[in-house]
């Protein structure tokens, strides 16, 4: 190996891991991760070396590699391979040779829903939603536009929100809502996480215009950490409920101007998922002035 090839081992192993969590993401079982990643550095090693040279982001071009052997495996029934199974579940005690900090992190009741999600949805939600792939990136992987993925995204978030969510009363999702926002408006984080699901899961959407948390927050603490660490007190930032797709969620506003909606998902008397849309262009309704009466 040439010495402008050489890589600490530690960024080797990171690199690795790395590839093991989106292939395993998007597939579900612990061998197809491990035979995507395979496959991947087989086709990193069967390029040139003018080849390898121009590639100035070799981490980058590995992970889009990857994506597209997943989604190129998850769009034909023939490949072999189902996605996770009870088989792979139960054979070796469930982690082993799975990626370990995504079987600790991640809700096995999303694993379950992301099963359900068509290939192209379940890519993008992967790619952008959970992995923070650029937008160009998940375009060129899923074979579409980048307004095209969007929708594509749009859609596994709803369909995500649907499976997860048990039916509740609306008084029942009401009261709840409001005791978020009085654990968020005190900063109590201990009250915060006892409002949640122990596997909550927040996503958070800034469309690549705010930044923000490019991937989701796992369970109650970090979740609860996350959105005090979000909606910290501040002059001129205020936290209110409104109604939200229909339910009472929250609204986050600094001065006059919307800058964050959320809405959650209830399930058991806990919130199971917080969405927080924090992109401008899709809070642009929310910041409408009003209409002058006629």
């Amino acid at each position: 190996m040439e010495h402008a090839d050489a890589v600490p081992i530690a960024e080797l192993l990171d690199e690795r891991r790395y590839l093991l969590d989106v292939a395993y993401w998007m597939l579900g079982g612990p061998r197809e991760a491990e035979n995507v990643v395979d496959e991947t550095y087989r086709r990193w090693y069967g390029l040139s070396d003018a080849e390898r040279r121009q590639i100035t982001a070799a981490r980058s071009w590995l992970a889009k590699t990857a994506g597209g052997i997943c989604l190129n495996r998850l769009t034909h029934p023939d490949r072999g391979m189902t996605g996770r199974t009870e088989e792979h579940r139960t054979e070796t005690g469930d982690t082993e040779g799975a990626p370990a900090r995504l079987v600790a992190e991640v809700s096995r009741v999303l694993l379950n829903a992301l099963d359900s999600l068509p290939p192209p949805e379940r890519a993008v939600f992967v790619l952008h939603d959970a992995f923070g792939m650029a937008p160009d990136t998940v375009a060129d992987i899923v074979g579409r536009t980048g307004p095209k993925c969007a929708e594509l995204a749009d859609r596994a978030r709803h369909c995500l929100r649907m499976r997860r969510s048990h039916p509740t009363t609306p008084e029942e999702h009401d009261a709840l809502a409001r005791a978020v926002r009085r654990a968020c408006a005190s900063e109590d984080a201990d009250l915060l996480a006892s409002l949640l699901c122990p596997d909550a899961t927040a996503f958070f959407d800034g469309g690549g215009k705010v930044r923000t948390l490019i991937r989701p927050a796992h369970g109650s603490r970090r979740v609860a950490h996350s959105l005090l660490t979000l909606l910290a007190h501040r002059p001129r930032t205020t936290l209110t409920t409104h109604s939200v797709n229909g339910r009472t969620g929250l609204v986050a506003r600094y001065g006059r101007q919307v800058a964050g909606v959320i809405s959650l998902d209830v399930t058991d008397h806990r919130v199971a998922q917080v969405w927080v849309v924090l992109n401008p262009e899709k809070l642009r309704s929310w910041n409408r002035p009003p209409r002058p009466l006629s």
